[in-house]
């Protein structure tokens, strides 16, 4: 693997971190909404990721047998959860029905804020490996200057 190859790989990663991340913050916000412009209540999202090539169909000729099965992240879509909403008893909440139940979304804190987690230390890794990559890079140019 060379290091751009190692770059593409870290970069996907970080590009589907930070959408994870952008998802999970705007469910969290949105935990108690009732109204939303679509109507009905805020309806939860969750990520969808896969594995997908990094480099073109051509390349792949052109590696090697360890070379062959390294794969980036995609997002293939961000789709709103089926779980159904929570149902509150609050008859005065200007979105209760008529038997005083308000919808709310079926948001748990702490799943989101465990899978916030999860995703902020996939970013700190990946970012932290971009940067061993890079300092490679540079040692290696440092070691072709001296030489």
């Amino acid at each position: 693997m060379d290091f751009m190859t190692a770059l593409d790989i870290g970069a996907s990663a970080l590009s589907a971190d930070r959408l994870s991340i952008n998802v999970i913050a705007m469910n969290l916000a949105n935990a108690k909404t009732t109204r939303t412009p679509e109507g009905g209540h805020y309806r939860r999202r969750t990520v969808i990721r896969a594995a997908t090539d990094v480099d073109a169909p051509f390349s792949k000729h052109m590696q090697s047998a360890l070379d062959r099965e390294l794969k980036g992240v995609r997002i293939l879509n961000v789709l709103p959860d089926a779980r159904p909403p929570k149902r509150v008893y609050e008859p005065g909440h200007p979105d209760a029905d008529e038997e005083g139940m308000v919808s709310y979304p079926d948001i748990n804190v702490v799943e989101e804020m465990t899978n916030l987690m999860t995703a902020q230390r996939n970013y700190e890794a990946n970012t932290a490996t971009i940067e061993t990559v890079k300092n490679m890079y540079m040692q290696a140019l440092n070691i072709g200057r001296s030489s």
